[in-house]
């Protein structure tokens, strides 16, 4: 299975430049845990619930004293919608994300999330027992 039977196309982003505030506003609105933070249109971090939360106690400001570019985690971590959805996994343990941006190129096309990962297990146990029955029928016994 790859990335884009089961990312979602519709990302959320706040630009490097807005108040915390702004991000919080279009999170809520958008009804996702998560916004894509960009620069010129370039996804350059990942602003997440805990990353407000954290902000907002670790500097007892108003959230629109806050910006943008100081909270958001930086690289991001990204993926292609043809990568495998069990590599992706592996990535997000590896890296510590339970949210990647998906790329064409140069260009933002979705988002894959661990919850939708998890959605797709019975699939994924399927595929791959459907693979290991190939691979039994033609391997030399």
């Amino acid at each position: 299975m790859q990335v884009r039977e089961l990312m979602s196309s519709d990302v959320v982003t706040v630009d490097v430049d807005a108040a915390l505030a702004d991000a919080v506003d279009r999170s809520l609105t958008a009804g996702v845990g998560s916004v894509i933070v960009v620069a010129d249109g370039d996804p350059v971090g990942i602003l997440t619930e805990s990353d407000v939360l954290r902000a907002a106690r670790d500097t007892g400001r108003p959230l629109r004293e806050i910006d943008v570019r100081d909270v958001g985690h930086r690289p991001v971590v990204t993926t292609r919608p043809s990568a495998a959805v069990t590599t992706v996994a592996r990535l997000m343990t590896d890296e510590g994300v339970k949210k990647v941006p998906v790329m064409d190129g140069v260009e933002l096309v979705g988002i894959v999330t661990l919850s939708d990962i998890v959605w797709a297990l019975p699939s994924l146990r399927t595929e791959q027992a459907a693979i290991e029955a190939v691979h039994d029928e033609w391997s030399p016994h």
